[in-house]
């Protein structure tokens, strides 16, 4: 996808402001959605901010309005109602009428059909199940939703993100999560690159540092 017009969801997250930036330096005209665009600080003519929140559908559609491609690094507000397939749904039915690209990130809990993990990614799994039940189980009912939509859709699992300006090298694999952790600048550089290569349409990958 060359010069895509591109709406980041959860751009003042933990991954999301990495994302923004590295989306900035290749001078991607971006869309923010942003439940308080009062506390956002950055100034830049490629952005536009739309506030609203991802739950809401019109907002949701203002958001996706013109653009390409929907990246959503979205992460569970405390004390609220489970978010993730609430949001999706919105994106889905928001690109309903036309021809759209979305990237996930979400967590390496989530199961495909293609999975052949490692024991210790197995027990995580388990753990993220008996100690998050709400959330790990919204974050497959998202991916099953995706998986059946017609959207060029990518999901990338991921491990651990440490906030680190340092570039490692990355991996990826359908089957299994190989590494411990990625680096936020590490995984920004990947779904930069995905964004032109586009290697893992209606793949859901995991990603990690090697």
């Amino acid at each position: 996808m060359k010069n895509p017009k591109i709406a980041l969801i959860g751009a003042t997250g933990k991954a999301g402001k990495y994302i923004l930036s590295k989306l900035l330096e290749r001078n991607y005209q971006v869309k923010l959605l942003l439940r308080n665009p009062e506390n956002f600080q950055i100034q830049n003519p490629l952005i536009k901010i739309i506030k609203g929140d991802a739950r809401d559908y019109d907002s949701i559609e203002k958001l996706v309005e013109n653009c390409d491609l929907v990246i959503s690094t979205l992460g569970q507000p405390k004390g609220e109602k489970t978010i993730f397939s609430d949001a999706t749904s919105n994106i889905i039915k928001a690109f309903c009428n036309k021809k759209g690209r979305y990237i996930l990130i979400t967590g390496l809990s989530v199961n495909s059909p293609f999975d052949s993990k490692n024991e210790s990614v197995i027990a995580a799994t388990k753990w993220m199940h008996e100690n998050y039940q709400e959330t790990t189980s919204d974050k497959q009912k998202e991916y099953e939703i995706l998986s059946k939509s017609n959207l060029d859709w990518t999901v990338l699992r991921l491990p651990l993100i440490v906030q680190t300006d340092v570039i490692s090298k990355i991996g990826a694999s359908i089957e299994d999560c190989k590494g411990r952790s990625v680096s936020a600048s590490s995984l920004a550089e990947f779904i930069s690159n995905e964004i032109e290569n586009e290697e893992y349409i209606r793949k859901s990958p995991f990603v990690f540092d090697i």
